[in-house]
C-alpha cells in the first residue's frame, strides 16, 4: 500500500482542500487532526519557558563554574571515541 498526503481543513463532515485536491473517485482515507494553539496559548507557553530558563540561570549550578564553554565542549568531545571510529 502506498500513501499520498493532501492537505485539507475539516469543516463539519466536509474536507476543504488547501492544496490541489486528490483525483476524483472513491478512496480510503485516514484523517489526522493537527492541533493548533491560539495566539494566547503560544504566548503563555513562551512565558512559561522564559520563567523556567530564568530559574535555571538564577540557580547557577555546576555549569556556572565553566569559564570557557567552547573549550569545555572541545575537551568533553575528546574524552570519548566517535561511534564506528574506535581504531
Amino acid at each position: 500500500m502506498t500513501t499520498q498526503t493532501y492537505r485539507a481543513v475539516l469543516e463539519g463532515d466536509h474536507l476543504e482542500w488547501i492544496d490541489a485536491p486528490p483525483p476524483r473517485g472513491r478512496a480510503q482515507v485516514e484523517v489526522t487532526l493537527v492541533q493548533t494553539e491560539s495566539e494566547e496559548e503560544r504566548r503563555a507557553r513562551g512565558r512559561r519557558m522564559a520563567r523556567a530558563l530564568q530559574r535555571a540561570a538564577d540557580a547557577g549550578g555546576a555549569l556556572a563554574e565553566i569559564a570557557d564553554p567552547v573549550a569545555w565542549q572541545r575537551e568533553i568531545r575528546q574524552d570519548r571515541p566517535l561511534p564506528g571510529r574506535e581504531d
